[in-house]
Order: C-alpha cells, then structure tokens, then sequence
C-alpha cells in the first residue's frame, strides 16, 4: 500500500489470518471470534479476553488453497469478500481489533513469541 502503515497492534496481542469458504455465515464468524478471543494461549495461560490483548485480522484466502493436483494451486473454496463478519464478531465481545485492507498487496511484519501457530475451523 505504498509504504503506509494501515494497521499496528500497540503491544503484545494476536495476529489473525482468516480464510472464509463459500459455506461459512455469521455464525461460524462468531463461533470463531469467540473461540479466538478466549483461547488461553498467551502468556501464563491467559486469553486475549482476560489479558485486553488486540488482535490484527487479515483476510486470508490463500489459506484455502487446494494443491492436490499439478503444480498451480486453485482457491475455488475461498469465498470473496473480506471477513467482517469475524471481525465484528470480535469487537462485539470488547476486543480490540485492527484489519488489513482486503484485496491489497500487503507486507505483513511479526514477531512470532514461541512460536505458536495454530488452525482453528469452527
């Protein structure tokens, strides 16, 4: 985005990479954004809830990507659209949240404190 800084979490929190599928509603955005939000996994087995961690949301279709034949992958499983719906979702339970800007070539920068990744499907 021409060397603007869109979003940045002010300290310590979540960064979250949201792919969503042609089959997901608001429900599932919620169910999720819950799940996220109370996950006990930070420092001394606290949650973002417990802890007022903020959490950064990108939309993440890639993670949809299917490889299983030949050598270019296709994303027919990613719906389109950003994800507000889980990102709503999460500022309804009182969290801070920041989000990229769907569409855009981002350059995404994190220090990832572990590390600890993990895939979440509601």
């Amino acid at each position: 985005m021409n060397g603007t800084t869109v979003a940045r979490l002010p300290g310590p929190g979540l960064v979250v990479l949201v792919g969503v599928t042609h089959s997901d509603a608001a429900g599932t955005a919620a169910a999720l954004a819950r799940k996220v939000y109370h996950l006990r996994i930070l420092t001394g087995e606290k949650s973002a809830a417990d802890l007022g961690a903020p959490l950064l949301v990108i939309s993440q279709f890639t993670l949809y990507a299917d490889t299983r034949k030949g050598r270019r992958p296709t994303w027919q499983a990613a719906a389109p659209g950003p994800v507000t719906a889980f990102a709503d979702a999460l500022r309804e339970l009182g969290a801070s949240v920041q989000t990229g800007v769907f569409g855009a070539d981002m350059q995404l920068m994190l220090v990832n404190d572990g590390p600890v990744t993990l895939i979440l499907d509601a």
